[in-house]
């Protein structure tokens, strides 16, 4: 399966489950053209879970049961990725929680040990709790291993769809060079010609 937020941006998949994060990020209107906000109404909310969850269960290697919305978890969903984007975008401390005015998400993650003594952690409860579960799980995840930082959202503010950074010094800033970094190396051009042709 395919994670159904991203590929429709034709990115690649950060690595492993931390592609639930990326995927949720995407779920927004975003893209050149504007593609459609998935969490916009409960049947798209709802496809798009049962999709990301799907491709998230195999990655994981973790059993999922069907995760039901409902119309309260909508709103609920949308100010977590807000939040999230914001996150992303403005840059990332070692915690949610971090940086001013970011409001503190709390939300159960169970730890369980396998038949070889391995703790792992679990997602817990049901609607969006279940759904941030899974999110602050994988986040904390990927900062322990350094991959968090190279979760971003396209400096082109019209797209800001989120891609996986993986040039060597962690330097990405588009999620295409050939569409957004060019289009905005363009505009600057133009702006700098119409500077110069403005001065005395």
């Amino acid at each position: 399966m395919r994670w159904p937020a991203t590929t429709r941006y034709g990115l690649d998949p950060a690595p492993g489950p931390l592609a639930f994060v990326q995927d949720f990020l995407n779920s927004i209107a975003a893209g050149s053209p504007r593609r459609a906000d998935l969490l916009a109404d409960l049947a798209s909310a709802q496809d798009w879970l049962d999709g990301a969850l799907g491709v998230w269960s195999g990655a994981r290697a973790l059993p999922v049961d069907h995760v039901a919305l409902g119309d309260a978890d909508l709103g609920r969903l949308r100010n977590l990725r807000a939040e999230l984007v914001d996150l992303v975008r403005g840059g990332k401390g070692d915690a949610v929680g971090d940086r001013p005015g970011m409001r503190v998400v709390q939300v159960p993650v169970a730890l369980q040990v396998d038949g070889a003594g391995m703790v792992s952690s679990v997602p817990v409860g049901t609607g969006w709790r279940y759904v941030a579960s899974v999110l602050l799980m994988e986040m904390q995840d990927a900062q322990r291993t350094d991959g968090w930082r190279r979760l971003k959202t396209c400096a082109n503010h019209r797209c800001s769809a989120a891609f996986y950074d993986r040039s060597r010094n962690n330097s990405g800033v588009w999620h295409d060079g050939a569409v957004c970094g060019n289009a905005a190396n363009l505009r600057a051009h133009r702006a700098r010609r119409l500077a110069e042709g403005d001065a005395p």
